[in-house]
């Protein structure tokens, strides 16, 4: 299975330049699974709940969602793309999962991040696995990885790969997503972006790029630079990631406790 990530700067609140960047990169890419990052098509930096609402789409019915079909039914792939979502008078942080027979199915942030806080309600439609075929594919986005427990959800609902959409400022999850990995026996596909965005006054955010597709062992088998544009596109193994064995004595997922874990 062939799966990648791609890397890039998206203006902020330019959607249609943002689809036709992605969509000419995409054009010729030979793959399975492609992930793009948070927010791809709007941008990252709100000043306000009313500029949230209004690049908010809905899903699946909004241009992001049609355009991002369109892409992976000529292309013949699933793709994994962050945008904000509006559903009422809610704004979610959310992530879409498309491919060749079109929409799948869409996550919503669970745990927001600083000035999300104040654009997005928190996400309420819980950790989903979607069956692509070769592979079973988990969603979750940026800072979810802080919670073990959203990984392990997933992994532990069948997931052989984390698609995880990020807008990553903070340093710590590249050399962490590597633990995510090892703890679950799961591949990882991690998709930041890079550039930076200083609007309305705001302190600048500089997005710390450095993607990067990490196997079931915790091995990262590529890791983008801090501030350059990338597509990777990589061969994995799904199966790798259904082995839960350590060893011929221990099992990853059946040596859990759970009787004498205290939630």
């Amino acid at each position: 299975m062939r799966v990648g990530f791609y890397q890039f700067d998206p203006q902020f609140g330019d959607v249609a330049a943002n689809l036709d960047a992605v969509t000419a990169k995409l054009e010729q890419a030979d793959a399975d699974l492609i992930v793009l990052p948070e927010l791809f098509a709007s941008g990252y930096q709100f000043v306000s709940q009313e500029e949230a609402q209004r690049l908010a789409e809905p899903v699946p019915d909004g241009v992001t969602v049609r355009r991002l079909s369109e892409l992976a039914k000529r292309r013949k792939m699933h793709l994994v793309a962050g945008l904000p979502e509006r559903f009422g008078a809610h704004c979610y942080n959310s992530a879409v999962v498309v491919g060749p027979s079109g929409f799948l199915g869409c996550y919503r942030k669970t745990h927001l991040f600083y000035e999300e806080t104040q654009f997005f309600s928190p996400g309420d439609s819980g950790f989903h696995v979607w069956d692509i075929g070769p592979a079973k594919i988990g969603v979750m986005i940026c800072f979810d990885w802080y919670y073990p427990e959203a990984a392990r959800t997933l992994a532990l609902q069948g997931a052989d790969i984390l698609c995880h959409p990020s807008n990553l400022v903070l340093p710590n999850c590249p050399d962490s997503m590597p633990v995510r990995c090892l703890e679950n026996r799961v591949f990882a596909v991690t998709c930041n972006r890079i550039g930076s965005e200083a609007r309305g006054g705001k302190d600048r955010l500089t997005y710390i790029g450095q993607s990067e597709i990490v196997t079931p062992k915790g091995v990262i088998r590529h890791r983008a630079s801090r501030d350059g544009e990338e597509l990777t596109i990589l061969d994995v193994d799904p199966a790798e990631a259904r082995d839960k064995a350590l060893n011929r004595y221990n099992d990853l997922f059946s040596d859990r406790r759970t009787s004498l874990y205290k939630l």
